[in-house]
């Protein structure tokens, strides 16, 4: 499938700032299912990029902007070609347990099972595994924490969770925050995308299984009922399973990751992998406007629909602000 994305972020400030530093990570990945043809960014004011790849094999652009300005417009425009992936069977073979603890002693998955900043056990996520019998009822009342009970198969378990994070959990857009811990969705029964795959991540890891987070893009068509909103970037997860690898599940909208699944960055959690974040010198009365489009090369590219999702105020002074990771931009940017 031949894909274009063009993602815009305008900052604007009240009064006009004197330098502004930011990392974005906007560039898609190219692997065996996935090419990234093209990739441009324009920053205005106009500044040169320096791009590096991070260990993880994310592409991060940095630049600096060290003169005085009113507005910062980040501009990606990127040029996709996504593969189907094979359809995972419905169910692994009696030994998949034993076959999946053989890869991942002779792997390297440590980061991908250890508790992460939005990724760790609490005692709300144990009630929720009591309640999908992924852990004896007697287990974890004291202390989150420790590995969940083990049934079916890897596979058939985390399908399991993807569907039943689907069905118990309502996507309400500005429920939560980006730094909202997974408390908060637990407790609300209701969040975006960010949280569905948090929750996802740390019951897959409590049951010995490797899984990551993952940023990108998600092409809507209008028969596929996607929960996730438009307009916006997306989250899903992967999980490694024995004799297929890493297997992309959306807990969103309760499916297994597909073409339409564009792929910017992996990591631990949303951590790792924000869209832009950097500070900028001045007064802190600012806002964001963001437009996202996902759309079939065969069309010709819509026209931007910038909508305003933050803005702040602040007493006038010069001062460091954060630009970028700020929870509520970020949300916005990825639910």
């Amino acid at each position: 499938m031949q894909l274009r994305i063009r993602h815009i972020s305008r900052f604007r400030y009240r009064l006009p700032v004197s330098e502004s530093v930011m990392q974005a990570r906007l560039h898609p990945r190219t692997d065996a299912l996935q090419r990234c043809l093209s990739f441009e960014l324009t920053i205005e004011p106009a500044t040169a990029s320096d791009a590096y790849e991070d260990y993880l094999g994310n592409t991060i652009h940095t630049f600096d902007i060290p003169g005085r300005h009113s507005e910062l417009i980040v501009t990606s425009y990127a040029a996709v070609e996504t593969a189907q992936p094979p359809t995972p069977p419905q169910a692994l073979g009696p030994d998949a347990w034993q076959a999946l603890d053989a890869e991942v002693v002779e792997g390297d998955f440590w980061e991908a099972l250890a508790p992460s900043t939005f990724a760790r056990p609490t005692r709300l996520l144990d009630g929720l595994a009591r309640e999908w019998d992924l852990r004896p009822s007697d287990v974890g009342r004291r202390s989150p924490g420790g590995e969940l009970r083990r049934r079916d198969d890897p596979l058939q378990l985390v399908r399991e969770i993807n569907d039943r994070i689907y069905a118990a959990f309502d996507y309400v857009p500005e429920s939560t925050r980006v730094d909202s811990p997974i408390d908060q969705a637990l407790e609300l029964r209701q969040g975006v995308c960010q949280d569905f795959t948090h929750v996802m991540i740390t019951l897959v890891r409590s049951l010995g299984i490797p899984c990551r987070y993952v940023s990108g893009y998600l092409y809507h068509r209008g028969d596929d009922h996607d929960r996730a909103a438009e307009g916006a970037m997306h989250a899903w997860c992967e999980a490694y399973l024995p004799g297929l690898g890493w297997v992309g599940f959306d807990p969103t909208n309760n499916t297994v990751a597909g073409e339409r699944h564009v792929r910017v960055a992996i990591g631990r959690d949303y951590t790792d992998v924000p869209p832009t974040r950097g500070v900028f010198k001045g007064p802190g009365d600012h806002e964001l406007c963001v437009a996202v489009q996902v759309y079939h090369a065969s069309v010709a590219p819509p026209e931007p629909n910038l909508v305003c999702i933050y803005s702040s105020t602040d007493a006038d002074g010069e001062r460091e602000v954060n630009q970028g990771p700020d929870p509520r931009q970020q949300q916005q940017q990825q639910q």
